[in-house]
């Protein structure tokens, strides 16, 4: 409050207490005082006499406005002029009032505060739109860069393993070819027989290798046999290939979930492993499969160093948020806990059926005032 009367203050104050407030006030007669309350950041409204000596509402309303501080801004004044209202008005001000009329007082009071809720969430609802579009554009070119480094390591297998070993079986026919040439002086069978042997070997390297990429692409094991046997697939290949303890617990001996969405949780428990290979420096990893009366919950838990929350934002949590899209496709939500030394558990919640879409209903203005508290400080 920017008044410099002390009896001024007091029936502006029992006016709001009479409406059902309990305001908490400070009182202020100069710009440093105004200012240094400002910084304080927990008022919800200024209400500001228009004539203070040496200060007032008008360098007020400008002090604010220079900081870029959202506050209903009401001016309750002894004398003012239509000209200076409607100047203060232009200015930024919310309101004003004379102070031989604070019956008005109130439902001003109750209006701004109710116009100053609306800003904030729309302010906030903008923020987070920003957000999820950047987060969104960053993680399209994660998977892109993903997937390009998926084509490139698929693409030097087959070209450094299976075209050598094709390079060997093409160079043993040459072999088998010379050897069963006419002009050839003695043709001796355990030598061909050696060498198709060997080539058969390197059929079955191809074959091996082969096998490994359809796998890496895409487990056979979760289409033939589904969901459960595909993650105690995973947990021994993942102990096998890091060393890193793997203890499973599954409350859920069959799980008929769609394809979709059991490849949804397959993909994020394969990305879980990979960041704990990858960041967490753990030697054992627990992981529960649950099933409740309407969702499944995966919970992996490591004793690495933990996850820091810094590291729930920016480039290095993209994993993280595909993680996030991927359950979200299916009404699903994923939540990391870490404790820095202590570990960290991710756990994913993925709804057993499609969610209902709940019908969409609009408050008005009225009734979301009804629903905030009568407090004002």
């Amino acid at each position: 409050m920017v008044e410099d009367s002390e009896m001024d203050a007091f029936l502006v104050l029992e006016e709001l207490r009479r409406a059902g407030y309990d305001p908490e006030v400070e009182r202020v007669t100069t710009a440093r005082d105004f200012l240094k309350a400002l910084e304080s950041g927990k008022w919800d409204l200024i209400i500001a006499d228009y004539c203070v000596p040496g200060f007032g509402g008008m360098p007020a309303l400008s002090l604010l406005r220079e900081r870029g501080v959202d506050l209903p801004f009401i001016i309750v004044s002894g004398t003012i002029g239509e000209d200076q209202a409607v100047a203060a008005m232009k200015s930024g001000a919310h309101d004003y009032l004379l102070k031989d009329k604070l019956a008005r007082l109130a439902p001003a009071v109750e209006r701004e505060l109710r116009d100053a809720q609306v800003r904030r969430e729309r302010h906030q609802a903008e923020r987070e739109l920003r957000t999820s579009r950047e987060q969104l554009r960053a993680l399209a070119a994660h998977l892109q860069s993903v997937r390009e480094e998926d084509r490139k390591l698929i693409a030097r297998e087959i070209h450094d393993e299976l075209g050598q070993t094709l390079t060997g079986f093409k160079m043993d026919l040459a072999w088998i070819r010379h050897r069963l040439q006419p002009e050839s002086a003695e043709i001796s069978p355990q030598p061909l027989l050696d060498k198709i042997s060997e080539m058969g070997a390197l059929i079955d390297g191809a074959a091996d290798l082969i096998r490994k990429l359809c796998t890496e692409l895409r487990p056979g094991i979760l289409d033939d046999l589904g969901l459960i046997p595909a993650v105690e697939w995973q947990a021994r290949e993942f102990q096998k290939r890091t060393g890193i303890e793997c203890a499973l617990k599954l409350e859920v001996a069959n799980l008929n979930f769609e394809p979709q969405r059991s490849t949804a949780l397959f993909r994020i428990f394969q990305e879980i492993l990979t960041n704990v290979a990858r960041h967490a420096g753990a030697d054992r990893v627990d992981v529960h499969l649950k099933r409740t009366d309407g969702e499944v919950i995966l919970e992996v838990r490591d004793n690495g160093k933990g996850l820091e929350p810094a590291k729930l934002s920016g480039e290095e949590s993209l994993g993280l948020l595909g993680m996030k899209e991927r359950a979200l496709l299916f009404g699903g939500k994923v939540s990391f806990v870490g404790k820095k030394g202590a570990g960290t558990t991710v756990t994913v919640n993925i709804p057993l059926t499609e969610p209902a879409a709940a019908p969409k209903t609009r408050r008005t203005a009225t009734q979301r005032a009804a629903a905030q508290p009568k407090e004002a400080r």
